[in-house]
This record gives structure tokens, sequence and C-alpha cells, in this order.
């Protein structure tokens, strides 16, 4: 019975957060990128990890209704997520119409390596002013967490973070199996132009959300 139990929490979290991050979104799509150039990429998947695992934690310790309880700090997390958001989609778009092709290939000759402080602040960033990440695994994934029993909310968060390892390796390695396919400029302005679109299609929803 106490091992069902650990497992079964285990599991909610795995699952819960696993639904949850399988999906396109800013963060993703920055290691992606990451994992094509081939820089820095096992400390992007940590810190998503560890993030992830923090947030949900928080959410699970009560940070989810201290949310819920404080809405004018909830809406202006959304404004700084739309204003994020509309200005990561408009420079994504400007690097596939502006960027000159030597900057988009990919090949260690053509593209300067960035030092990993410059690229864990950009992910630094790219996750904690995305009101997405609150939305997701503070407030639904914590929310769910806090249900658990006792010591069963950190089997909980353990299945969380054990979801984001799995989801991240696997983001990795596909991005490094396709260098072959960014090795054409044109690849990157359709992932620029991908991006760009989904990130103001984002920001437009989050806005809405906040008008309703």
């Amino acid at each position: 019975m106490w091992t069902a139990n650990i497992t079964a929490s285990w599991l909610a979290g795995f699952t819960v957060c696993l639904s949850l991050i399988v999906s396109i979104g800013a963060q993703n799509m920055y290691v992606l990128r990451q994992a094509v150039r081939g820089q820095h990429v096992q400390a992007c998947v940590a810190w998503c990890v560890v993030s992830d695992a923090l947030l949900i934690a928080l959410g699970v310790l009560g940070m989810a209704q201290l949310l819920r309880s404080n809405p004018d700090l909830a809406h202006w997390l959304g404004w700084g997520g739309v204003i994020f958001l509309l200005g990561y989609g408009f420079f994504a778009l400007w690097r596939m119409l502006a960027a000159p092709d030597a900057t988009v290939v990919v090949d260690s000759a053509q593209v300067a390596p960035r030092g990993l402080l410059g690229v864990l602040s950009t992910l630094a960033v790219i996750t904690l002013l995305n009101p997405h990440v609150y939305l997701d695994t503070v407030v639904l994934v914590g929310s769910i967490g806090a249900r658990q029993e006792g010591h069963l909310k950190w089997m909980f968060v353990l299945g969380a973070a054990c979801a984001s390892l799995v989801w991240f390796a696997l983001l990795s390695f596909a991005g490094q199996r396709m260098r072959a396919v960014f090795a054409h400029p044109l690849a990157w302005r359709v992932l620029d132009g991908i991006t760009g679109v989904m990130m103001l299609t984002l920001a437009w929803w989050v806005w809405q959300g906040m008008a309703a």
C-alpha cells in the first residue's frame, strides 16, 4: 500500500507535467535552437529541469493559492508576459526576414559561439517572463500536487521533474539529429517564422484572457 501510494504520486506528477510541456513554446524553441547549434545543450536541459521542479514545488507550497488570491499580481505578470511574447515574436520575424544567410547557417565557422552565461541568461528570461510557465507549472501542476498527502507531495514533484528531464533530453537529442536539415538557411527562416507567429498568437491569447 505504501509503495503503491508513492508510485501513484510519482506517476501523477510525471503524466501531468509531461502532458503540459510537450508543446512548441518559447523555451522549447530555444533549447531546440541550442541543440542544433551544439552550444551548452546540457546546461540548458539542466536549467529547464531544475526551474520546472522549483516552480512546481513553489506551487505545491502555496504559490498557486497566492496568485489566485492576489489578482493584481497575476495581472501584472500577465502584462509582463504579453510584452515579452510580443518582443520575442517580432524579433524572430525580424530574423526570418532580415538576417543574412551567414548568421543562420549551422556551421561552427560561421556562427560565433555564445558564452554559457549569455545562453543561460537568455533562457532564464524566456522561462521566468513567460506567463504560461506560471499558469502551467505553478498554478495548474502545483495545485494538483498540493492535493497529495504529506510527503507524497514531493514524490509528485519528483515525478514532474523526471517528466521534464525526459522531454528536454529528447528535444536536445532531436535537435542534434536535425543538424543536417538546419545546415540550410531556409530551415532557420522557417523555424523563426513559426516561432514568431506562435509567440504573437500566445501574446494575443494571454491578452484576451486578461481582458475577459
